[in-house]
Formats: structure tokens, C-alpha cells, sequence
């Protein structure tokens, strides 16, 4: 497995520009299942473990699939799929390929898949989208492990989510767009990956009202069309990068980039002494001599999202006072913490709580990810520290990030990754 060898202590500088959003390429690509005439060609695709991932579940499915991961152009054509069956070896990989169940019973009425892998972060019950696919039509039955949904005909009804899930609201998009009548998702997830995947179905001819707020309206079509469209800008990437810079005190600029997705991480960062410039699709960010201590509570969007609480972990591990983090959307969701606690972090866990106390320099250590996020804010934690740090078990960074230690060090960060 590969690692990186990262030597802390030098200021990030220079610019770089973000990737299309994983996020939002995942439930685009699932949700292309549903046109069944015509090639959809899609844009800044980024070059991912899991995108590839979700390619091998949609070619087994029988959807001509040909991605550039250069270009990041995909283009698929579902005209002739040959099943509605995903084998467990495919959907263990990645949580998110659950998201076929929304378009494959929304295209054949009928799905056959697996309970989902993926990163270990407690409790992710899917119960929130079946739940709501029952409110559809949909009749769930299980056998041998696998999740069997039919349905004689999808039609629209009222679901109302127990709390906002983005993935939940893209899988009953999904079988939305082509049921009878209207279905009204309410407490839906106002995520701008949301809003993409609805943006790209309603230009491939759904009807879809009241995105980014949390009640959605989804009136049935009969056919959607093949068209072309281009993934949002990855604004988890872009917040790991913002703080990259912040907790080495250097100074950045992001491009291709969407400052309005990023408007609590922004205001949290410079509540923390960090000097940020917005400008359509550029970011800069200046970071101070020594972060201030700061509190902060995850929350669905457009509160600060959980997916970034391992980075903001790691500058309050440096900053100046004491800090505090409540998690609320994955409770379970600190086991960076141990791992910063190997390089000298003071953190003491209460439940969903991180009491941090923060001190003037981390020092370099062997290290491990546990998921994409707690592996990046590991990655920041080694970037400020002092000496020479170890990070083991990269290929979850892989799942997140292309070729993460190459954007860094083309910021100037001393950091190489190690086949062993």
C-alpha cells in the first residue's frame, strides 16, 4: 500500500485549480441510467478511485461508458442495459454506489443490490431511502444479504426525511423524474451537489422546482433526453486547500472554484485570523503567523460541512487558546484524533464533542487513515509539523482526491508518496 513521506514546516504558495466535485460526478453518472436514448457527455469528471468505481458498477449493468481521465470527459450511453442486479463484490466498495437503486427503479420499476461499503464512520442507515422509495410504490424485500425493490408503477407521493440526507434526496430524485404525478421531498439536503444532479436532469428534460431549499418538487416525465453537462467545482477539495494554507501560513490562490459553496467554511477561517479574497471563480487565501482558537458545529449545508471537521480539526490542533468541535451528522466521526494525538495534539473526546488545546507545534510522526477526510486532515496536521511524518493507508485519500500530493507540492509542500 502507498504512503507519503511529508517534511512540515514550509508555507504553502503559489496557485492551483480544483476538480470537478466527486460528490456531485457519482449521482450525475448513477442518475444517466435513467436516459435511454442518446449519448450523455459529461465534463470535469475527476480522475478517482471511486468514479472508476462507479463505472465498473455501470458497465455491469450494461451501459457503454468511455471516460478520459485526462480530459475528465465521460460519455455514457444506457440505451441497452442488460440488468438491475449489482453483485456485492461492486457495491462493498463504495458507499455510494447505493445510489443506483433511485435510477434503476426509476428506469425498470425493479433493483437487486447490496447493502453499500465504504469508509467506516458509525451508523449510515439507508432506511432514510427506502423509506422513502416505499412512499413511491416501491416494495422492499431482502435475500441473502441483497436488497431486493419492485414496484408494478412508481407514483408520486409527499416523503418527508427524518433529517436532511444528500444522498437519500438524489436516490428519490432519481425514481421521481420518470414516476406518475408529483412527489414533494421535504427536509430535503440543500447541498450544491444536490442542486447539480437536479440542474443536470432538468436539462435532460425533468421537471424539478424548489432545489437548494428543503422541499422539492419533482413532477413525472415520461423520457429524458441524452445531453451535455459539466460537474460543479469540488468544494470539499477546495476547503482542504484553503486550509492547507492557512495552517502552514502561507498564501494561494484557488481557480475554477465556487466561493459561494464555501460560505461557512470562509467565515470560520477568518474568524480563526485567516485573510480571504473572493472573486467569481478564484479564492485566495493568506494564512496568519498563528491561528485564534475558535468553536464549531457541524451541520448540513449551508451549515459547515462534517466532511471538513478532520482539517478544521488539525488547525485548531496549532491554533492559540482553546477549541471546541460538536459533531452532529456522524457522532462517530474523531478517529483522526488518536492519530493527532501521536504528533502532540491535546484533544480530549466527550461523545460527539473535541476539546482541543492548542499548541505551538505539532511534531512529526507515523500516522494512518482511517477515510478520505480524516486521511487530508492528517495530511494538513503533517504539513505544519515539525520534522518528518509518515502517512499510511493513502489509497483512502485516493478515493477523494486526485493526486492530492502533486497539487501540494506544486504549492510547495514537501511531500512524495512511497510504493511499498
Amino acid at each position: 500500500m502507498d504512503k507519503f513521506i511529508i517534511t512540515g514546516g514550509r508555507k504553502l504558495t503559489g496557485s492551483v485549480g480544483v476538480d470537478g466535485s466527486k460528490n456531485a460526478a457519482l449521482p450525475i453518472m448513477t442518475a444517466a441510467l435513467l436516459i435511454d436514448r442518446g449519448t450523455t457527455i459529461l465534463r470535469r469528471v475527476p480522475d478517482l478511485v471511486d468514479v472508476h468505481t462507479a463505472l465498473d458498477v455501470m458497465r455491469h449493468l450494461g451501459a457503454e461508458c468511455k471516460y478520459n481521465s485526462r480530459s475528465g470527459k465521460l460519455s455514457i450511453n444506457a440505451e441497452n442495459l442488460t440488468g438491475y442486479e449489482v453483485p456485492y463484490d461492486l457495491m462493498r466498495r463504495m458507499r455510494a454506489s447505493f445510489l443506483v437503486l433511485g435510477a434503476l427503479v426509476g428506469r425498470f420499476g425493479r433493483a437487486k443490490i447490496s447493502l453499500p461499503g465504504g469508509c467506516s464512520l458509525g451508523p449510515r442507515p439507508v432506511d432514510l431511502h427506502l423509506k422513502g422509495l416505499r412512499r413511491l410504490g416501491v416494495e422492499f424485500t431482502e435475500e441473502g444479504g441483497f436488497i431486493i425493490a419492485k414496484a408494478k408503477k412508481l407514483t408520486g407521493g409527499i416523503v418527508c426525511f427524518d433529517r436532511p440526507t444528500h444522498t437519500g434526496t438524489e436516490n428519490l430524485i432519481s425514481a421521481a423524474v420518470l414516476a406518475a404525478g408529483n412527489t414533494t421531498l421535504i427536509n430535503a439536503a440543500a447541498d450544491p451537489e444536490v442542486s447539480d444532479v437536479a440542474q443536470f436532469l432538468t436539462a435532460a428534460g425533468a421537471k424539478i422546482e424548489g432545489v437548494g431549499t428543503p422541499q422539492i418538487s419533482v413532477t413525472g416525465v415520461k423520457r429524458l433526453k441524452a445531453v451535455e453537462h459539466t460537474i460543479s467545482p469540488d468544494r470539499l477539495e477546495a476547503g482542504t486547500l484553503m486550509m492547507a494554507a492557512a495552517i502552514t501560513g502561507g498564501k494561494i490562490e484557488l481557480t475554477r472554484v465556487n466561493p459561494r459553496h464555501l460560505e461557512a467554511v470562509i467565515m470560520k477561517l477568518e474568524e480563526m485570523g485567516v485573510k480571504i479574497e473572493t472573486a467569481k471563480s478564484k479564492i485566495k487565501v493568506s494564512g496568519p503567523s498563528r491561528l485564534r482558537a475558535a468553536e464549531m458545529t457541524t451541520f448540513p449545508y449551508p451549515g459547515f460541512p462534517t466532511d471538513l471537521q478532520a482539517g478544521l480539526t488539525a488547525l485548531m490542533c496549532v491554533a492559540e487558546g482553546d477549541s471546541r468541535i460538536t459533531e452532529t451528522v456522524f457522532p462517530q466521526r474523531f478517529a483522526h484524533a488518536m492519530e493527532l494525538g501521536r504528533m502532540g495534539a491535546q484533544i480530549r473526546l466527550a461523545g460527539a464533542e473535541a476539546q482541543i488545546n492548542g499548541v505551538k507545534q505539532l511534531k512529526g510522526a507515523s500516522v494512518m487513515a482511517s477515510d478520505i477526510r480524516a486521511g487530508s486532515g492528517l495530511v494538513l496536521a503533517c504539513l505544519a509539523a515539525g520534522g518528518t511524518s509518515e502517512l499510511l493507508r493513502v489509497y483512502h485519500i485516493d478515493r477523494g482526491h486526485h493526486r492530492f500530493e502533486e497539487k501540494l507540492a506544486k504549492l510547495n509542500a514537501e511531500i512524495h508518496r512511497v510504493r511499498t
